[in-house]
């Protein structure tokens, strides 16, 4: 069967997709991400104090 392709314009020129980068966060993994992020943020804050807490202790009941 012969098929006339004079009339259609040529392709464009084949290129291979980009991947994203990065894939977008849905809104429940933006909350769980916040969530995460307090939680540490709140830790960084009281930890130091509760292992300062937790070895005084230690020293008192050790001496």
């Amino acid at each position: 069967m012969f098929m006339d392709f004079r009339d259609q314009p040529p392709p464009p020129p084949w290129q291979p997709k980009q991947p994203d980068r990065r894939p977008a966060l849905n809104v429940r993994q933006q909350k769980m991400l916040a969530v995460v992020a307090a939680i540490n943020i709140l830790l960084l804050l009281v930890a130091p104090i509760g292992g300062a807490t937790l070895i005084s202790a230690l020293l008192a009941w050790l001496s």
